[in-house]
Protein backbone atom coordinates (compact mmCIF):
# COMPACT_ATOMS: atom_id res chain seq x y z
CA UNK A 1 0.00 0.00 0.00
CA UNK A 2 1.30 3.38 -0.66
CA UNK A 3 1.42 5.49 1.69
CA UNK A 4 0.44 9.03 1.02
CA UNK A 5 -0.90 12.07 3.53
CA UNK A 6 -1.66 15.54 2.57
CA UNK A 7 1.11 17.89 3.77
CA UNK A 8 1.44 19.03 7.78
CA UNK A 9 -1.44 16.18 8.87
CA UNK A 10 1.15 14.44 10.86
CA UNK A 11 1.35 18.17 12.99
CA UNK A 12 -2.49 17.31 13.53
CA UNK A 13 -2.01 13.62 15.08
CA UNK A 14 -0.40 12.58 18.47
CA UNK A 15 1.95 9.54 18.54
CA UNK A 16 3.91 8.17 21.28
CA UNK A 17 7.52 6.66 20.25
CA UNK A 18 7.81 3.35 21.39
CA UNK A 19 10.73 0.30 21.33
CA UNK A 20 11.97 -1.03 17.53
CA UNK A 21 10.82 2.25 16.26
CA UNK A 22 7.00 1.56 16.22
CA UNK A 23 5.05 4.59 16.67
CA UNK A 24 1.92 4.31 18.72
CA UNK A 25 -1.20 5.74 17.24
CA UNK A 26 -4.05 7.52 19.06
CA UNK A 27 -6.45 7.83 16.49
CA UNK A 28 -8.67 5.59 18.56
CA UNK A 29 -9.05 3.56 21.33
CA UNK A 30 -7.14 0.98 19.62
CA UNK A 31 -3.67 2.39 19.88
CA UNK A 32 -2.18 0.36 17.55
CA UNK A 33 1.42 0.25 17.37
CA UNK A 34 2.51 0.13 14.02
CA UNK A 35 5.77 -0.83 12.18
CA UNK A 36 7.92 1.53 9.65
CA UNK A 37 6.08 1.47 6.59
CA UNK A 38 3.08 -0.55 7.72
CA UNK A 39 -0.58 0.34 8.17
CA UNK A 40 -2.71 0.57 11.52
CA UNK A 41 -5.46 -2.24 11.82
CA UNK A 42 -8.07 0.30 10.45
CA UNK A 43 -5.80 1.07 7.12
CA UNK A 44 -6.07 4.63 7.95
CA UNK A 45 -3.10 5.56 9.73
CA UNK A 46 0.39 4.61 8.65
CA UNK A 47 4.23 4.79 10.45
CA UNK A 48 6.00 6.74 7.57
CA UNK A 49 9.88 7.00 8.59
CA UNK A 50 8.21 7.36 12.47
CA UNK A 51 5.91 9.85 11.70
CA UNK A 52 2.11 9.03 11.80
CA UNK A 53 0.38 9.74 9.00
CA UNK A 54 -3.08 9.94 7.56
CA UNK A 55 -3.08 7.01 4.59
CA UNK A 56 -6.18 8.70 2.57
CA UNK A 57 -6.01 12.00 1.67
CA UNK A 58 -7.84 14.99 2.88
CA UNK A 59 -10.66 15.96 1.53
CA UNK A 60 -11.87 19.55 -0.20
CA UNK A 61 -15.16 19.88 -2.00
CA UNK A 62 -15.08 22.64 -5.10
CA UNK A 63 -17.25 24.63 -6.77
CA UNK A 64 -16.38 25.24 -9.81
CA UNK A 65 -19.49 27.62 -11.06
CA UNK A 66 -22.39 28.47 -8.98
CA UNK A 67 -24.91 25.54 -10.26
CA UNK A 68 -22.30 22.87 -10.92
CA UNK A 69 -23.52 23.11 -14.42
CA UNK A 70 -20.60 21.96 -17.01
CA UNK A 71 -18.11 24.13 -19.18
CA UNK A 72 -16.91 23.24 -22.34
CA UNK A 73 -13.29 25.63 -23.09
CA UNK A 74 -14.41 27.45 -26.72
CA UNK A 75 -10.30 26.85 -26.58
CA UNK A 76 -7.70 25.16 -24.93
CA UNK A 77 -4.75 26.33 -24.55
CA UNK A 78 -1.27 24.10 -24.62
CA UNK A 79 -0.53 24.93 -20.93
CA UNK A 80 -3.91 24.94 -19.58
CA UNK A 81 -4.28 22.71 -16.96
CA UNK A 82 -7.96 21.34 -17.31
CA UNK A 83 -9.28 24.43 -14.56
CA UNK A 84 -12.41 26.14 -15.85
CA UNK A 85 -12.52 28.50 -13.17
CA UNK A 86 -9.46 29.71 -11.65
CA UNK A 87 -10.72 31.17 -8.25
CA UNK A 88 -12.82 28.09 -7.27
CA UNK A 89 -14.68 28.41 -3.67
CA UNK A 90 -13.84 25.88 -1.63
CA UNK A 91 -15.37 23.31 1.14
CA UNK A 92 -13.16 22.06 3.66
CA UNK A 93 -14.67 18.16 4.37
CA UNK A 94 -13.76 16.30 7.38
CA UNK A 95 -12.97 13.09 4.86
CA UNK A 96 -9.60 12.16 5.77
CA UNK A 97 -9.26 14.46 8.52
CA UNK A 98 -8.16 12.63 11.40
CA UNK A 99 -10.30 12.67 14.70
CA UNK A 100 -10.21 14.38 18.37
CA UNK A 101 -9.35 11.06 20.22
CA UNK A 102 -8.79 10.54 22.51
CA UNK A 103 -11.46 13.86 23.12
CA UNK A 104 -9.75 16.43 24.48
CA UNK A 105 -8.04 17.62 21.29
CA UNK A 106 -9.66 19.67 19.38
CA UNK A 107 -10.81 19.02 16.24
CA UNK A 108 -8.25 18.41 13.26
CA UNK A 109 -9.30 21.18 10.91
CA UNK A 110 -10.47 24.58 12.27
CA UNK A 111 -10.94 26.12 9.30
CA UNK A 112 -12.03 30.08 8.23
CA UNK A 113 -12.94 31.87 5.50
CA UNK A 114 -14.87 34.39 3.83
CA UNK A 115 -17.95 34.25 2.03
CA UNK A 116 -20.19 37.04 0.87
CA UNK A 117 -18.21 39.54 2.81
CA UNK A 118 -19.01 37.11 6.36
CA UNK A 119 -16.50 35.47 8.44
CA UNK A 120 -17.23 31.22 8.44
CA UNK A 121 -15.19 28.43 10.10
CA UNK A 122 -16.36 25.14 9.66
CA UNK A 123 -15.22 22.63 12.13
CA UNK A 124 -14.42 19.24 10.56
CA UNK A 125 -13.62 15.85 12.43
CA UNK A 126 -13.81 11.94 11.73
CA UNK A 127 -16.16 11.21 13.97
CA UNK A 128 -15.81 7.25 15.98
CA UNK A 129 -19.24 6.24 16.24
CA UNK A 130 -20.51 2.84 18.47
CA UNK A 131 -23.63 4.40 18.62
CA UNK A 132 -24.42 4.26 14.66
CA UNK A 133 -26.36 2.28 12.09
CA UNK A 134 -27.91 2.03 8.71
CA UNK A 135 -31.49 2.10 8.12
CA UNK A 136 -32.60 0.51 4.43
CA UNK A 137 -34.84 1.12 2.52
CA UNK A 138 -36.18 -2.08 -0.28
CA UNK A 139 -38.12 -1.18 -2.92
CA UNK A 140 -40.11 -4.44 -3.45
CA UNK A 141 -43.48 -6.01 -3.46
CA UNK A 142 -42.10 -9.52 -2.62
CA UNK A 143 -41.92 -10.90 1.56
CA UNK A 144 -38.53 -9.74 3.57
CA UNK A 145 -39.51 -11.48 6.14
CA UNK A 146 -41.85 -11.10 9.40
CA UNK A 147 -41.17 -8.10 11.30
CA UNK A 148 -38.58 -8.04 13.80
CA UNK A 149 -37.01 -10.93 12.34
CA UNK A 150 -33.11 -11.32 12.51
CA UNK A 151 -31.29 -10.16 9.48
CA UNK A 152 -27.81 -11.93 9.42
CA UNK A 153 -24.71 -11.81 7.55
CA UNK A 154 -22.39 -14.77 7.32
CA UNK A 155 -24.79 -16.22 10.04
CA UNK A 156 -24.21 -12.86 12.62
CA UNK A 157 -27.54 -10.80 13.61
CA UNK A 158 -26.38 -7.84 12.27
CA UNK A 159 -30.18 -5.85 12.40
CA UNK A 160 -33.83 -7.00 12.09
CA UNK A 161 -36.76 -6.12 9.64
CA UNK A 162 -39.28 -3.52 10.77
CA UNK A 163 -41.98 -2.04 9.02
CA UNK A 164 -43.18 -2.48 5.52
CA UNK A 165 -44.54 0.69 3.74
CA UNK A 166 -46.10 1.80 0.78
CA UNK A 167 -44.04 -0.52 -1.73
CA UNK A 168 -40.90 -0.83 0.24
CA UNK A 169 -39.30 -2.74 2.97
CA UNK A 170 -37.56 -1.61 6.12
CA UNK A 171 -34.76 -2.60 8.04
CA UNK A 172 -32.67 -1.35 10.80
CA UNK A 173 -29.04 -2.47 11.10
CA UNK A 174 -26.15 -2.32 13.08
CA UNK A 175 -26.06 -0.41 16.63
CA UNK A 176 -24.33 -0.50 19.41
CA UNK A 177 -26.02 -3.64 20.74
CA UNK A 178 -24.87 -5.75 17.47
CA UNK A 179 -21.55 -3.75 17.69
CA UNK A 180 -20.52 -4.11 21.17
CA UNK A 181 -23.11 -6.46 22.90
CA UNK A 182 -22.71 -9.97 21.31
CA UNK A 183 -19.80 -11.78 20.52
CA UNK A 184 -16.84 -10.51 19.17
CA UNK A 185 -17.68 -11.95 15.56
CA UNK A 186 -20.74 -10.27 15.75
CA UNK A 187 -19.10 -7.30 16.30
CA UNK A 188 -16.85 -7.26 13.54
CA UNK A 189 -19.17 -9.08 10.97
CA UNK A 190 -21.60 -6.01 12.03
CA UNK A 191 -19.16 -3.16 11.71
CA UNK A 192 -17.96 -4.83 8.21
CA UNK A 193 -21.32 -4.44 7.06
CA UNK A 194 -22.17 -1.02 7.87
CA UNK A 195 -18.98 -0.12 6.69
CA UNK A 196 -19.92 -1.82 2.87
CA UNK A 197 -23.24 -0.73 2.92
CA UNK A 198 -21.87 2.97 3.34
CA UNK A 199 -19.33 2.74 1.22
CA UNK A 200 -21.96 1.90 -1.65
CA UNK A 201 -21.06 -1.83 -1.95
CA UNK A 202 -23.70 -4.72 -2.04
CA UNK A 203 -24.15 -6.79 0.93
CA UNK A 204 -25.44 -10.40 1.00
CA UNK A 205 -27.59 -10.97 3.86
CA UNK A 206 -30.51 -13.27 4.87
CA UNK A 207 -33.62 -12.70 6.94
CA UNK A 208 -34.76 -15.84 9.57
CA UNK A 209 -38.26 -16.87 8.04
CA UNK A 210 -37.77 -14.35 4.86
CA UNK A 211 -35.34 -13.92 2.19
CA UNK A 212 -32.30 -14.08 0.91
CA UNK A 213 -30.90 -10.29 0.07
CA UNK A 214 -28.19 -8.48 -1.80
CA UNK A 215 -28.77 -4.78 -1.22
CA UNK A 216 -26.23 -2.04 -2.47
CA UNK A 217 -27.30 1.68 -1.99
CA UNK A 218 -28.38 3.20 -5.17
CA UNK A 219 -28.81 -0.43 -6.97
CA UNK A 220 -31.87 -2.35 -7.32
CA UNK A 221 -32.33 -5.13 -4.58
CA UNK A 222 -32.00 -8.96 -5.43
CA UNK A 223 -34.62 -10.76 -3.96
CA UNK A 224 -33.91 -14.77 -3.45
CA UNK A 225 -31.97 -14.33 -6.61
CA UNK A 226 -34.72 -11.81 -8.51
CA UNK A 227 -33.64 -8.62 -9.26
CA UNK A 228 -36.48 -6.37 -9.08
CA UNK A 229 -37.33 -3.93 -11.82
CA UNK A 230 -40.05 -1.68 -10.14
CA UNK A 231 -42.10 -0.44 -7.18
CA UNK A 232 -45.71 -0.84 -7.08
CA UNK A 233 -48.00 1.58 -8.45
CA UNK A 234 -50.39 1.71 -5.51
CA UNK A 235 -51.81 -0.86 -2.81
CA UNK A 236 -54.46 -2.66 -4.59
CA UNK A 237 -56.99 0.32 -3.52
CA UNK A 238 -55.00 2.64 -4.60
CA UNK A 239 -54.64 0.78 -8.62
CA UNK A 240 -58.10 0.56 -8.65
CA UNK A 241 -58.85 4.11 -8.23
CA UNK A 242 -55.98 5.34 -10.07
CA UNK A 243 -57.05 3.52 -13.52
CA UNK A 244 -61.00 3.06 -12.79
CA UNK A 245 -61.64 4.74 -15.52
CA UNK A 246 -59.53 3.06 -17.84
CA UNK A 247 -60.88 0.12 -17.23
CA UNK A 248 -64.22 1.25 -17.93
CA UNK A 249 -65.79 -0.79 -20.78
CA UNK A 250 -63.14 -3.02 -21.55
CA UNK A 251 -63.33 -5.32 -18.69
CA UNK A 252 -66.92 -5.96 -16.30
CA UNK A 253 -64.94 -6.55 -13.20
CA UNK A 254 -61.01 -6.01 -12.04
CA UNK A 255 -59.12 -7.14 -9.14
CA UNK A 256 -55.67 -5.69 -8.04
CA UNK A 257 -53.90 -8.33 -6.10
CA UNK A 258 -51.85 -7.37 -3.28
CA UNK A 259 -50.47 -8.74 -0.02
CA UNK A 260 -51.70 -5.16 2.20
CA UNK A 261 -55.24 -4.39 0.43
CA UNK A 262 -56.84 -6.24 -3.05
CA UNK A 263 -58.97 -4.22 -4.88
CA UNK A 264 -62.20 -4.72 -6.51
CA UNK A 265 -63.35 -2.78 -8.92
CA UNK A 266 -66.97 -3.16 -8.55
CA UNK A 267 -67.08 -2.96 -4.88
CA UNK A 268 -64.38 0.09 -5.06
CA UNK A 269 -66.22 3.65 -4.66
CA UNK A 270 -64.72 4.32 -7.64
CA UNK A 271 -66.65 1.66 -9.68
CA UNK A 272 -69.87 3.12 -7.88
CA UNK A 273 -68.87 6.37 -9.27
CA UNK A 274 -68.99 4.99 -12.95
CA UNK A 275 -71.75 3.16 -12.68
CA UNK A 276 -70.17 -0.49 -12.71
CA UNK A 277 -72.42 -2.89 -11.51
CA UNK A 278 -72.11 -5.51 -9.27
CA UNK A 279 -70.37 -8.65 -11.23
CA UNK A 280 -71.24 -11.33 -7.94
CA UNK A 281 -67.92 -12.02 -7.10
CA UNK A 282 -66.27 -13.10 -4.17
CA UNK A 283 -63.06 -12.86 -3.01
CA UNK A 284 -61.40 -14.88 0.25
CA UNK A 285 -59.88 -13.19 2.87
CA UNK A 286 -61.49 -9.86 5.06
CA UNK A 287 -63.27 -7.65 3.43
CA UNK A 288 -62.36 -4.10 5.01
CA UNK A 289 -64.47 -1.14 3.27
CA UNK A 290 -65.89 -1.83 -0.02
CA UNK A 291 -63.93 -3.34 -2.51
CA UNK A 292 -60.74 -3.79 -0.18
CA UNK A 293 -59.85 -7.11 1.01
CA UNK A 294 -57.17 -7.53 3.93
CA UNK A 295 -55.57 -10.84 4.12
CA UNK A 296 -56.55 -13.02 1.03
CA UNK A 297 -53.04 -14.83 0.91
CA UNK A 298 -49.85 -15.28 2.75
CA UNK A 299 -46.68 -12.98 2.26
CA UNK A 300 -44.97 -14.38 -0.19
CA UNK A 301 -42.98 -13.45 -3.53
CA UNK A 302 -45.67 -14.04 -6.12
CA UNK A 303 -48.65 -12.28 -7.12
CA UNK A 304 -48.73 -8.95 -5.54
CA UNK A 305 -46.13 -9.73 -3.18
CA UNK A 306 -48.51 -13.05 -1.77
CA UNK A 307 -47.61 -16.26 -1.92
CA UNK A 308 -50.00 -17.10 -4.78
CA UNK A 309 -49.12 -18.41 -8.03
CA UNK A 310 -52.81 -18.59 -9.44
CA UNK A 311 -54.59 -15.95 -8.51
CA UNK A 312 -57.60 -17.75 -9.17
CA UNK A 313 -57.18 -19.12 -5.71
CA UNK A 314 -58.31 -16.19 -3.89
CA UNK A 315 -61.65 -16.16 -5.52
CA UNK A 316 -64.67 -18.05 -4.24
CA UNK A 317 -68.06 -19.07 -6.46
CA UNK A 318 -69.93 -16.28 -8.28
CA UNK A 319 -72.58 -14.78 -6.74
CA UNK A 320 -74.95 -16.37 -10.05
CA UNK A 321 -77.84 -13.43 -8.98
CA UNK A 322 -75.82 -11.09 -10.14
CA UNK A 323 -72.59 -13.19 -12.66
CA UNK A 324 -73.50 -13.88 -16.02
CA UNK A 325 -71.89 -16.14 -18.76
CA UNK A 326 -68.86 -14.07 -20.82
CA UNK A 327 -68.17 -11.81 -18.01
CA UNK A 328 -64.97 -10.37 -18.33
CA UNK A 329 -62.38 -10.40 -15.49
CA UNK A 330 -58.84 -8.79 -15.83
CA UNK A 331 -56.63 -9.94 -12.49
CA UNK A 332 -53.54 -7.73 -12.19
CA UNK A 333 -50.86 -7.28 -9.39
CA UNK A 334 -50.35 -4.10 -8.13
CA UNK A 335 -46.89 -3.46 -10.36
CA UNK A 336 -48.64 -4.94 -13.61
CA UNK A 337 -45.86 -7.71 -13.48
CA UNK A 338 -48.78 -10.21 -13.05
CA UNK A 339 -51.96 -9.84 -15.46
CA UNK A 340 -54.38 -12.51 -16.08
CA UNK A 341 -57.82 -12.40 -18.32
CA UNK A 342 -60.67 -14.74 -17.84
CA UNK A 343 -64.13 -15.04 -19.12
CA UNK A 344 -67.06 -17.10 -17.04
CA UNK A 345 -68.39 -19.92 -18.77
CA UNK A 346 -71.81 -21.47 -18.51
CA UNK A 347 -71.17 -22.90 -15.14
CA UNK A 348 -69.70 -19.29 -14.19
CA UNK A 349 -66.45 -20.33 -13.56
CA UNK A 350 -63.21 -18.39 -14.90
CA UNK A 351 -61.43 -19.49 -18.12
CA UNK A 352 -58.47 -17.41 -18.81
CA UNK A 353 -58.34 -16.33 -22.37
CA UNK A 354 -55.63 -14.11 -24.65
CA UNK A 355 -55.39 -10.54 -23.03
CA UNK A 356 -57.67 -8.50 -24.86
CA UNK A 357 -56.29 -5.91 -27.36
CA UNK A 358 -57.68 -2.82 -25.17
CA UNK A 359 -56.74 -4.19 -22.04
CA UNK A 360 -53.32 -4.60 -22.86
CA UNK A 361 -52.48 -0.79 -22.66
CA UNK A 362 -53.86 -0.52 -19.35
CA UNK A 363 -52.10 -3.26 -17.57
CA UNK A 364 -48.68 -1.48 -19.58
CA UNK A 365 -49.93 1.45 -17.93
CA UNK A 366 -49.43 0.04 -14.47
CA UNK A 367 -46.04 -0.42 -15.11
CA UNK A 368 -44.87 2.85 -16.96
CA UNK A 369 -46.43 4.57 -13.55
CA UNK A 370 -44.55 2.01 -11.08
CA UNK A 371 -40.64 4.02 -10.18
CA UNK A 372 -37.72 1.74 -9.93
CA UNK A 373 -37.04 0.16 -7.52
CA UNK A 374 -33.88 0.71 -5.62
CA UNK A 375 -31.92 0.53 -2.03
CA UNK A 376 -31.53 3.25 -0.10
CA UNK A 377 -28.87 2.76 2.41
CA UNK A 378 -29.32 6.37 5.49
CA UNK A 379 -26.17 6.12 7.96
CA UNK A 380 -27.49 7.00 11.59
CA UNK A 381 -25.08 7.67 13.72
CA UNK A 382 -25.33 10.41 17.54
CA UNK A 383 -22.84 12.49 17.55
CA UNK A 384 -21.98 12.60 21.44
CA UNK A 385 -19.70 14.60 23.97
CA UNK A 386 -16.48 13.02 22.71
CA UNK A 387 -16.39 14.28 19.28
CA UNK A 388 -18.54 18.05 20.64
CA UNK A 389 -15.27 18.49 22.50
CA UNK A 390 -13.55 18.97 19.46
CA UNK A 391 -15.59 21.88 18.74
CA UNK A 392 -15.88 23.44 21.58
CA UNK A 393 -14.67 23.11 25.61
CA UNK A 394 -18.34 23.27 26.75
CA UNK A 395 -20.20 20.58 24.29
CA UNK A 396 -23.84 21.27 25.11
CA UNK A 397 -23.16 25.03 23.25
CA UNK A 398 -22.57 23.08 20.30
CA UNK A 399 -25.80 21.28 20.87
CA UNK A 400 -28.00 24.28 21.25
CA UNK A 401 -26.04 26.23 18.49
CA UNK A 402 -27.66 23.55 16.22
CA UNK A 403 -30.92 23.43 17.09
CA UNK A 404 -31.14 27.39 16.91
CA UNK A 405 -30.32 27.03 13.62
CA UNK A 406 -26.79 29.02 13.86
CA UNK A 407 -24.39 26.09 12.89
CA UNK A 408 -24.79 23.94 9.59
CA UNK A 409 -24.06 20.36 9.95
CA UNK A 410 -23.20 18.25 7.32
CA UNK A 411 -21.67 14.78 6.55
CA UNK A 412 -19.21 14.87 3.86
CA UNK A 413 -20.49 17.65 2.61
CA UNK A 414 -23.42 16.22 1.97
CA UNK A 415 -26.90 17.00 3.91
CA UNK A 416 -28.00 15.51 6.77
CA UNK A 417 -31.12 15.32 8.61
CA UNK A 418 -30.94 16.23 12.50
CA UNK A 419 -33.08 14.46 14.69
CA UNK A 420 -35.44 16.11 16.76
CA UNK A 421 -34.84 16.11 20.85
CA UNK A 422 -31.71 16.19 22.81
CA UNK A 423 -28.31 15.69 21.46
CA UNK A 424 -27.30 15.18 17.67
CA UNK A 425 -28.59 12.59 15.81
CA UNK A 426 -28.25 12.65 11.90
CA UNK A 427 -28.79 10.84 8.82
CA UNK A 428 -27.49 10.92 5.79
CA UNK A 429 -27.95 9.40 2.24
CA UNK A 430 -24.92 7.55 1.25
CA UNK A 431 -25.05 7.79 -2.33
CA UNK A 432 -24.54 11.82 -1.58
CA UNK A 433 -20.73 11.26 -0.61
CA UNK A 434 -17.85 11.09 -2.01
CA UNK A 435 -16.95 7.46 -2.80
CA UNK A 436 -14.76 5.64 0.63
CA UNK A 437 -16.32 8.17 2.91
CA UNK A 438 -16.37 6.12 5.49
CA UNK A 439 -13.78 4.06 7.39
CA UNK A 440 -13.94 2.25 11.09
CA UNK A 441 -12.01 1.25 13.68
CA UNK A 442 -11.36 -2.48 15.02
CA UNK A 443 -13.09 -1.48 18.50
CA UNK A 444 -15.50 -2.18 16.26
CA UNK A 445 -17.06 0.83 15.10
CA UNK A 446 -17.45 3.15 12.01
CA UNK A 447 -15.63 6.43 11.21
CA UNK A 448 -17.62 9.09 9.57
CA UNK A 449 -16.98 12.60 8.51
CA UNK A 450 -18.68 15.33 10.44
CA UNK A 451 -18.74 19.17 9.92
CA UNK A 452 -20.33 21.64 11.10
CA UNK A 453 -20.45 25.90 9.63
CA UNK A 454 -21.25 28.65 11.53
CA UNK A 455 -20.01 32.65 11.39
CA UNK A 456 -17.11 33.13 13.02
CA UNK A 457 -18.12 35.36 15.64
CA UNK A 458 -21.01 32.88 16.88
CA UNK A 459 -17.69 30.19 16.81
CA UNK A 460 -16.10 32.77 19.31
CA UNK A 461 -19.64 33.22 21.86
CA UNK A 462 -20.16 29.27 22.21
CA UNK A 463 -16.80 28.87 23.12
CA UNK A 464 -14.77 27.08 20.68
CA UNK A 465 -11.36 26.46 20.10
CA UNK A 466 -10.23 29.71 18.47
CA UNK A 467 -6.25 29.59 18.95
CA UNK A 468 -6.54 26.30 16.75
CA UNK A 469 -8.56 28.81 13.61
CA UNK A 470 -6.64 28.57 10.58
CA UNK A 471 -7.71 30.05 7.26
CA UNK A 472 -8.65 28.32 4.01
CA UNK A 473 -5.30 29.27 2.19
CA UNK A 474 -3.49 27.46 4.94
CA UNK A 475 -4.58 24.16 3.87
CA UNK A 476 -1.89 22.16 1.61
CA UNK A 477 -1.57 18.97 -0.65
CA UNK A 478 -5.08 16.97 0.22
CA UNK A 479 -7.48 16.26 -2.84
CA UNK A 480 -10.20 18.40 -4.88
CA UNK A 481 -13.22 17.16 -5.38
CA UNK A 482 -16.30 18.78 -7.36
CA UNK A 483 -19.62 19.27 -5.11
CA UNK A 484 -22.43 16.83 -6.43
CA UNK A 485 -24.90 18.68 -8.35
CA UNK A 486 -28.43 17.55 -6.58
CA UNK A 487 -26.08 18.84 -3.02
CA UNK A 488 -26.59 21.97 -2.11
CA UNK A 489 -23.30 23.77 -1.68
CA UNK A 490 -22.63 23.98 2.02
CA UNK A 491 -22.24 27.18 2.38
CA UNK A 492 -25.15 28.07 0.88
CA UNK A 493 -27.73 27.82 3.65
CA UNK A 494 -29.01 30.82 5.31
CA UNK A 495 -27.75 30.59 8.56
CA UNK A 496 -29.15 33.52 11.22
CA UNK A 497 -30.78 35.03 8.68
CA UNK A 498 -27.58 36.27 7.88
CA UNK A 499 -25.98 34.80 4.79
CA UNK A 500 -27.31 33.24 1.64
CA UNK A 501 -25.78 32.34 -1.22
Amino acid sequence: MAIEAMVDMSSQLGAEPALDDKIRCDACPVMCYIKPGMTGACDRYANRAGELVRVDPHVLLEQAISGGTELVPFTQPVDWDGTIVQTPERFVTAIGAGTTYPDYKPAPFIVSSEIDGVDMVTVVTEGIFSYCGVKVKIDTDRFVGPETSPVRVAGEQIGHVTTGEYGSQMLSLGGVHHLTGGSKKEGRVTCQALLDLSNGHAVEMSVDGGATLIVEAGKPPIVNGQTETRMRVGCGSATIGIFAKQWLGKADEVVVVDDHITGVLSEHQAGKMLDIPPTGIRLKGRRSTPGRYFQVAEPGTGWGGTNISDPLSILGDFDPKHAFPGLRLLMVSTTGEHAAYYELDEALRPVEMAMPEPLIEPVERIAENCEPALCTVLFIGGAGGSLRAGVTENPVRLTRSIKDALTNVTCGGAPVYLWPGGGITFMVDVTRLPDNAFGYVPTPALVAPLEFTLRLSDYAALGGHMDHVRPLASLTGGQSIPNRRDNPWPFARRIAGELSH
